[in-house]
């Protein structure tokens, strides 16, 4: 059986159990931007319900130009204030170089590479701060998850 037949068998069972939800707004008012690593499971890991946060999902958990525009939608037409940025250990992004990533995807593109977690959130929380139409986002920590025993710490104070 394909994927795409997997799937699409899949959401039969859902469609039972689908909850409805029909407000956008996230319920605690919270965006959470992390890696698209697939042993993340975002909501279980901070204790989140459907429709209580906004996950935000990319290669390294970095704040780009797309994650800005979706913070910027957010926060300004769905009324989220706070912010998580949340990295993990043993993540693809880190310990490589770009130019390493480059020559292994044949692109000229960039991966945001992880150095050091805390500098790198350092700058990403620095950049949304710095961002003046994302004003209205109060809290803004940086996590790092740890991708074996599931632990979350916060490196960056909101």
């Amino acid at each position: 059986m394909s994927e795409i037949r997997r799937l699409i068998d899949a959401n039969r069972d859902y469609v039972d159990e689908h909850l409805g939800i029909t407000d956008a707004e996230p319920g605690r008012h919270l965006a959470v931007v992390t890696c698209m690593d697939a042993r993340i499971d975002v909501f279980a890991a901070l204790g989140l319900d459907l429709g209580d946060a906004h996950v935000i999902r990319n290669a390294g958990g970095r704040v780009t130009e797309d994650v800005l525009r979706s913070l910027a939608l957010s926060s300004h037409t769905l009324g989220v204030t706070s912010v998580v940025v949340m990295q993990h250990t043993r993540c693809g992004l880190a310990g490589v170089s770009n130019a390493e990533l480059e020559e292994a995807t044949g692109t000229g593109i960039e991966f945001f590479v992880i150095d050091d977690h805390v500098e790198t959130l350092s700058a990403d929380l620095q950049r949304i701060r710095d961002t003046p139409y994302l004003s209205l986002l109060h809290e803004v920590a940086g996590f790092v998850h740890d991708i074996d025993t599931g632990q979350i710490t916060e490196v960056i104070e909101a």
